[in-house]
């Protein structure tokens, strides 16, 4: 039988949400209404769809729990807005802005390219002129900061301006499982399958939060399926290969190496001072070649980093009278002397010296144990205190690929972690080559 919530207790409710989760607490919760309690469900009224979607993806546990701890019972909740009825409820998450927006600046003419990240824009431009033919799916993989956003949106940009009227689902890992798990919750899997399998262009970003979802996975494995067969584009982004997203199915692992696995590496010098030059022009400011080079030298991983800093620049320069020289740059960068350059012959000499070997055994072919891992030594210092990509690395040691260095480079940080020696003679080689000693 249904009934109304005594205000005391539901001003205890809203006093539970607000001492124990104010991180999710907003001011026009004081204006939600509790309905009715019926069947051990406590009904809330909210005054838009906006609210209820906010509240049942970020709150229907904490006030479960806070309906609990005010009457003593288990109680569950639903959300709901006067007018609405159970299809639309059914319908909400179609249109509740979760696409991922699409920035003007993410444009294939914006994307610098080099070394690092030519195969990855290569693979962008073709899918986006030839989707489902090209490379199907592409999967773009690096570290944080390095573009990947930057091809993804580019792509949707470009296949946009070819087919105006395409259904282009662009959207992060975490919003598909939050969609999955509503049209569970609703009993609205139909719906929520024919949005994602009738899309002519599926693009998911982090793709990687896919992993230890079970049945998320097991829905995207048949949603992959559905658009593969009919030759739908795939594009997806991660911050490692399929391979080593832990807790993914093996099956998805195959299906993602299908198409064209690309690695965006870090940039190496020349294409940092590019990018850095390509944000100035955008910001139509005037910064001396020097000041690039000194940004560029000392932000050596991560893109966003370059734009805050240039940001950070342009604020200070616009408080000093516009100027822009070396000592306003050192002071935006926040340092006070330029960073030591360390090469890789000088990371070779000094553990050849360390190891006894000559420097063409590290840069041979041999693969003995005595001779394999100093090698992998140099390919992680190389990695921890240069700033060339991985395929510059590589060509130092007899033309070796990246998948080489990256090997390396784990290997020895693995083996670090729980090795003390090892990790001395890591520091002694840093601290001596740091110091040029």
């Amino acid at each position: 039988m249904a009934k109304l919530l005594a205000v005391s207790v539901w001003d205890d409710i809203l006093e539970h949400v607000r001492l124990h989760s104010p991180h999710l607490a907003r001011t026009w919760f004081f204006a939600l209404e509790p309905t009715e309690l019926a069947g051990g469900v406590l009904s809330i009224t909210a005054a838009n769809p906006p609210q209820v979607r906010y509240l049942n993806e970020h709150c229907r546990r904490t006030f479960a729990e806070a309906a609990q701890a005010a009457t003593g019972r288990l109680i569950s909740v639903r959300f709901e807005c006067e007018g609405q009825n159970e299809d639309d409820d059914m319908l909400a998450f179609e249109d509740d802005g979760s696409l991922l927006k699409l920035s003007d600046d993410y444009l294939f003419n914006n994307f610098i390219t080099g070394p690092c990240n030519r195969l990855a824009h290569a693979a962008a431009v073709a899918v986006a002129e030839s989707p489902g033919k090209a490379y199907n799916p592409l999967f773009i993989h690096g570290d944080v900061g390095l573009g990947k956003t930057h091809l993804l949106q580019a792509i949707c940009h470009e296949f946009k301006r070819r087919r105006s009227d395409a259904n282009i689902v662009y959207i992060s890992c975490e919003t598909f499982t939050n969609h999955f798990i509503q049209a569970v919750e609703r009993g609205a899997l139909h719906q929520f399958r024919y949005r994602y399998r009738h899309a002519d262009f599926l693009v998911i970003d982090d793709i990687q939060f896919l992993a230890e979802r079970e049945r998320s996975q097991e829905e995207f494995f048949h949603t992959f399926n559905t658009l593969y067969q009919s030759q739908r584009q795939i594009v997806l982004s991660a911050d490692c290969s399929p391979a080593e997203i832990p807790s993914l199915e093996e099956r998805l692992v195959s299906r993602f190496n299908s198409g064209l696995v690309a690695l965006v590496d870090r940039p190496c010098l020349e294409t940092r001072m590019a990018i850095v030059l390509a944000k100035t022009r955008l910001r139509c400011i005037d910064v001396p070649k020097d000041v690039i080079k000194a940004i560029a030298t000392h932000i050596d991983s991560n893109v966003r980093e370059l734009e805050g800093t240039l940001a950070k620049l342009t604020l200070l320069s616009q408080t000093r009278g516009g100027h822009i020289d070396i000592d306003l740059a050192m002071e935006a960068l926040g340092v006070c002397a330029p960073k030591p350059i360390i090469s890789i012959p000088e990371i070779l000499n000094t553990v050849s010296k360390r190891h006894n070997l000559r420097l063409s055994d590290l840069q041979g072919k041999k693969r003995t144990k005595s001779i394999a891992f100093p090698r992998q030594v140099c390919m992680y210092l190389a990695r921890e205190l240069t700033n060339l990509s991985l395929e510059e690395i590589g060509g130092y040691f007899g033309g070796r690929d990246h998948t080489t260095v990256i090997h390396g480079h784990r290997l020895i940080t693995k083996r670090r972690q729980v090795d003390p020696e090892l990790d001395l003679e890591l520091q002694n080689l840093q601290t001596t080559l740091k110091n040029g000693s």
